[in-house]
């Protein structure tokens, strides 16, 4: 039996469920907001508002916690994708998705201390962590304060390409949010990857 190794540390794992918690209210909420009609299917739209401000600004502190926490640990290279043979890593990578998990194939790039992504998850969570979430964040912040936003933006009013780049980091982060359910469940177990981002541990497979 393989040894059982630590991947990851208790301020990554309270920071990953508060935010997905996060995430999920944004996402009720902020589908209440876009479809706001009388007797709304999902909730009242001030209620909606109101929880998608507090929660919106509580994404903002969760963010700049990951941000110092990577920083002060060192775990930002975690997500910062090694250039030299990445597009060979990411093929290999790709095809145990598509192909070698189904056939019982062994992952080619199991999380250890050193490196717990893949390379397709390490490009996927640096576009997500430093690119869409960032522009969401801010474009949510000119909604909260749009006296600070300009009158016009490109000869249009200066809400509506804001209101555009808000909506599409969203449905991005949505989509993300479902594939990142899914591939949680093809480790050993149904439940073997989500026990890990509870305990830390990681348990490597056996294979015959």
């Amino acid at each position: 039996m393989s040894p059982r190794v630590y991947i990851l540390a208790l301020w990554l794992r309270l920071w990953h469920w508060t935010n997905a918690f996060l995430i999920i209210i944004q996402t009720i909420t902020g589908l209440s907001l876009h479809f706001a009609r009388p007797g709304a299917f999902l909730m009242d739209f001030s209620l909606a508002r109101g929880l998608h401000y507090f929660c919106g600004a509580c994404l903002c502190v969760t963010y700049g916690v990951y941000v110092v926490g990577n920083i002060v640990s060192g775990n930002w290279h975690q997500i910062t994708p090694t250039l030299k043979g990445f597009l060979g890593r990411a093929a290999k990578q790709a095809r145990y998705y598509a192909y070698g998990m189904f056939k019982g194939e062994t992952d080619p790039f199991p999380p250890t201390p050193e490196q717990n992504l893949n390379p397709l998850e390490q490009i996927t969570f640096w576009i997500l962590m430093y690119l869409v979430v960032p522009v969401l964040l801010l474009t949510g912040l000119m909604f909260m304060f749009p006296q600070f936003t300009p009158d016009t933006l490109w000869g249009v009013d200066g809400l509506l390409p804001i209101a555009v780049a808000h909506y599409a980091m969203a449905f991005i982060i949505i989509c993300f949010m479902a594939l990142h359910v899914y591939f949680a469940t093809t480790g050993d177990t149904l439940f073997s990857m989500v026990k890990m981002m509870l305990t830390g541990w990681h348990e490597p497979e056996e294979h015959p």
